[in-house]
């Protein structure tokens, strides 16, 4: 099936992002948001996203009025009626995503995909909550979206061979690297990734090295573009707490136990970036600078 119309409901910071990338590769996009405060702070990240664009030659004026002459908002569910998929992204939390799902079950059209930009929360019981779980799939973005390749499709039980072939293909037209992965908790990146990230922590716990030479070494000793110490304050420390708590009670391996470091950053508000402080201090973010943590 051709994904001509989409809808993305939620645009903060990764929604905000997966509209625009939808409208930069010329599909009709609505994006719904609660109220008109939120509409009006989603758009104005895109106009800020795309204005960065704009300043370093990638994207001319003209460009950037086509992009948002295919966007529109609204605070209705109802508006969504007729789109060809939907892509929440939402807060992460089972019995709020389940409760929209159940709604627009009822609104959209019977071909309508939905897809839940979730990193963890089981595909196959979000699909549950609607009666068309064949047509119930992940499209797990990264941040920032706009830049970063890769979209993860995640196969539920009872998703169809049609809906992730529709979806790999709508992947790949946004510019995107798509990949398929089964209904697994992390699915592909966060598996590999959340034990990476914790090591880094656990040496921080036990004083092994600075927070910034662990970022440091892993910079230049691996070649990432961050340290997994920056990547935690990027990702969010809050975000990254909660992810560990569904894939240690799906897993039961300490891999993927939160250090005690993490839930007490959390408990703190040190949530990194989007609050200020986190491994660093974000006060000048142009020069942020290790946080004393004990």
């Amino acid at each position: 099936m051709a994904i001509e119309k989409v809808a993305v409901i939620g645009c903060g910071l990764m929604g905000s992002g997966i509209a625009e990338v939808c409208a930069k590769a010329g599909v009709q996009t609505i994006v719904r948001e609660i109220n008109d405060d939120a509409v009006k702070a989603g758009e104005g990240r895109i106009n800020k996203s795309l204005d960065r664009a704009v300043s370093k030659g990638k994207l001319d004026e003209a460009g950037k009025a086509e992009v948002l002459s295919k966007l529109s908002f609204t605070t209705q569910l109802l508006d969504l009626a007729d789109v060809d998929l939907v892509i929440e992204v939402i807060i992460e939390d089972t019995g709020i995503k389940t409760k929209l799902f159940g709604e627009l079950d009822g609104i959209c059209k019977d071909s309508t995909i939905f897809v839940s930009n979730t990193s963890n929360i089981s595909i196959t019981e979000l699909g549950a909550s609607t009666k068309r779980a064949d047509k119930f799939a992940g499209m797990h973005f990264f941040n920032p979206v706009p830049v970063m390749k890769l979209v993860e499709v995640i196969r539920g039980v009872l998703t169809s061979d049609e809906s992730i072939n529709s979806l790999v293909e709508f992947g790949s037209k946004l510019g995107k690297a798509p990949i398929v992965a089964k209904d697994t908790c992390g699915f592909v990146v966060n598996v590999l990734l959340v034990p990476y990230l914790f090591d880094a922590i656990r040496l921080v716990e036990n004083g092994v090295a600075s927070i910034k030479d662990i970022d440091t070494g892993m910079k230049l000793g691996c070649g990432y573009p961050m340290g997994p110490l920056e990547l935690l304050d990027f990702v969010g420390i809050d975000t990254t707490y909660h992810i560990s708590v569904n894939m240690f009670e799906e897993f039961k391996s300490d891999r993927y136990a939160a250090p005690p470091l993490l839930k007490k950053m959390h408990l703190a508000g040190l949530h990194g970036r989007k609050t200020g402080k986190g491994f660093y201090d974000y006060t000048d973010p142009k020069s942020p600078v290790p946080m004393k943590l004990s």
